[in-house]
Formats: C-alpha cells, structure tokens, sequence
C-alpha cells in the first residue's frame, strides 16, 4: 500500500491532536502504524509521535495527509513547496493549497517561510526573491503570479491549549446550548476582553442592529468609554437606527423607553438618513455637533474604527457604507490586525465574515438568541468560538456589572 510517514509534536494530547489524526486516517479509509509515541511526563512537557499513514491508492494517500495537516502532521520527507502560475486575473490554478485558521509556513529553497496574514479559505503566493509568502483571496491575485499547489512543502502548526494556565474561557468552547450557565460564560466573556485590553490588544465588536432595538446602545457605550472597544464591524441598519434612536427616540418607529409605535415613526429612519447624507457623514454629524448622543457619536469620540458594509436590502445607504462587498473585505482584514478578543452580537452574516477573517489564536465568543448563528459560525471555521444564547441587552447588562466590579 502507498503510506507516508508523519511527526506530530506539542502539547498533541492536551489539545487532542493526536486522536483527531488518528481518526481522520481511519475515518478516510486509510490504515496507521504508531511507530513511535512519547508522552511528556509533566504537564509542561511536550509529546511526539511518529505515524506511518497508508491508503489503498495515492490520491486517497494524498487527501488523507491533506486533511491531517490540518491538525499539524508533517511529513518527514521534506521537500519545496511546487508551485504553479496563477492562469488568470482573480484565479487560482488547479490544486491550489487552501489555507486554515492556523499559522503555516511554506518550504523554499530550503527553508521555511511564514505564510502572512493568518488567513483561511485564502491560496499562497511565493515571491521567492523576497522571501516572502502571503494569503490571498480571489481578487488578490494576478495572472502569472506562483501559487502554492498541493500540500508538500507546507508546515501548519495548529494552536495548542496553554497548559501552563487554566483558561475558562477555552473550557466553554462545547456545544451551543441554551442551557448553558449564562453567568459562568459572561464571567469569562469579561475576563477575556480585560486580558485583551490589559495586554494593549484591539477587541473587535461585531454587532447587529438588534443592540438598539433591545435597548442596549448605553451598554455598549459605556463599553466603548471605558476601552474595551477599539474596533467595530456592522452593517448599514445599526449605524441608520442608532443615529434614529438618537435624533428622534425611536428605533424602527418603535419609543425605545415604552416600546410603543409612534405616529408616522416608520419614517424615522428615513429622515435620519437624509440629514446625515446632507452633513456628509457620521463623522460630520458628530463634529459639527447634530449627533451628541449613541453608539456611533462614542466611536467617533474614542476613535473607535468602525467599518459598515451594505447589503442589498439597505435604505439609503448612510456615505460612511462600504457598498463594494470586495472592498469591504479588504478593509476588514486590515482592521482585524491586531484583535486579540472578538465579540460578535446579533448578526450571522457578519459574524461569519468577521471569522473568516481571523487567526485561530484569537478568541472570540458569539452572542445570539437563535443558536444557529453560534453553530453556523463554528461550521464555517471558527470551531473554538464560544456560544451563548440569551437575548442583547440582559447580556450586556450584566457583562458591565462583572467588568465595573
């Protein structure tokens, strides 16, 4: 039978590594041998295996070491990277190495370069001359440019559980379940954006226009005023209804305070887009003083990034609204730079798209009263993601009562 044999090292049985290989060679159809298994004595310890990886034909052989790659298999006869020229502007030639949530690396001249951003669902394109590799998406490459084919050659190193520290946080990263101890999970939800913060890192916040419809806008800027936001990724809708809820009260036509309909409300936010497309912009409402209150005039006052891609169902949309979906992309995998903690309320399209655009190291929870949204993130990547399903404004009310304790 065709076989290769593989390595893995770390912390491989803390972080089940070691049986997720094992089972992604069974599960395939394909046969192991552990040659060799070293487990690390203390809890700081590394371990090592050797695995001999075989399979009826070597195109099963070949997907097999494709998928445990992933989880940080390397083979042992090393070899460059094979590379092939991109046919087309936005194309990518056939075979071309998908890229993971991980950090990778790929082999030129024999040597190893780091694949930059940490990006998945991207190709790799090698300027050898420079030394350099990077992820890229469709619109990012060029014709002729050399892009990685195949699997060899390339290093995936998987994050690992810290053991040297108990981290709460990571333990809550199960299934989704609405009962879930919702305090247990905040508790750590809050402990997370203190280590990110603390450490000088940005904490991402993905919202939906839910956060003011529930009635959780002064939440979420007493969040902002006390830096625990220093990037923001919505759509149109939040930016329209909480400048709405600002200038008339209202979100959706509905009295924020009562929760009545009010007369001709279903206006509301048409007007308010109109005088903000006649100031030009959410910047100039707040500084030419018509904005003094919301979620947008905090960012704008705390130098909060804010970054709003449209949609096709939009009213208006606001000018701030990024309506090239490509662009909007590329400007949100800049603003990612740096993010050490991502939290993603109400919002399924953005979420995803936000955690597509994210390492693996960074954590990330997801708030939402549908779990779907939570389940469908980890489905498209974003596995160590943790969920909790509760409605908007309880959530942040009580994320502020365990952060200004």
């Amino acid at each position: 039978m065709p076989g290769e044999i593989v390595e893995l090292r770390g912390h491989i049985v803390d972080s089940l590594l070691l049986p997720k290989v094992l089972d992604e060679i069974t599960g395939r159809g394909g046969v192991f041998e552990l040659e060799e298994l070293r487990i690390g004595r203390r809890r700081t310890d590394p371990s090592h295996a050797r695995i001999r990886v075989e399979a009826d034909d070597p195109d099963l052989l070949e997907e097999i070491l494709t998928r445990i790659q992933e989880h940080g298999a390397e083979l042992v006869d090393t070899e460059d990277v094979h590379l092939a020229p991109a046919p087309g502007d936005g194309v990518f030639p056939d075979r071309f190495y998908v890229t993971s949530n991980h950090p990778c690396s790929v082999r030129v001249a024999g040597r190893y370069i780091p694949v930059s951003p940490v990006r998945m669902d991207c190709a790799v394109v090698v300027d050898a001359g420079a030394s350099t590799a990077r992820a890229v998406r469709f619109a990012g490459v060029r014709q002729g440019d050399p892009v990685v084919v195949g699997h060899r050659g390339v290093r995936v190193r998987p994050v690992q559980r810290d053991v040297r520290r108990a981290d709460h946080f990571e333990f809550m990263a199960s299934e989704t379940s609405a009962e879930k101890p919702k305090g247990v999970v905040i508790r750590a939800i809050a402990a997370a954006m203190r280590e990110t913060r603390d450490a000088g890192q940005k904490v991402l916040l993905v919202a939906g226009p839910a956060v003011v419809h529930t009635g959780a806008v002064p939440h979420v800027v007493r969040l902002i005023e006390a830096g625990y936001v220093q990037v923001l990724f919505s759509g149109n809708a939040l930016a329209v209804h909480d400048v709405e809820r600002a200038w008339y009260g209202t979100s959706l036509g509905i009295d924020v305070e009562h929760g009545r309909p009010v007369e001709a409300g279903h206006q509301h936010h048409l007007h308010a887009i109109n005088r903000v497309r006649a100031l030009g912009g959410i910047h100039a409402a707040v500084e030419t003083g018509a904005l003094t209150t919301g979620l947008m005039h905090a960012c704008v006052r705390r130098n909060v990034e804010f970054l709003l891609a449209g949609s096709v169902r939009d009213d208006g949309p606001l000018p701030d609204v990024i309506v090239d979906m490509v662009h909007a992309q590329r400007e949100m995998g800049l603003r990612v730079e740096g993010v050490g903690f991502a939290l993603m309320v109400a919002t399924m399209l953005h979420s995803i798209a936000a955690g597509n655009l994210l390492p693996a190291s960074c954590r990330i929870a997801c708030v939402d009263i549908n779990p779907a949204v939570v389940t469908k993130l980890a489905d498209r990547g974003s596995f160590h993601a943790i969920g909790l399903v509760t409605d908007v404004e309880p959530f942040f009310h009580e994320l502020l009562t365990v952060l200004e304790a």
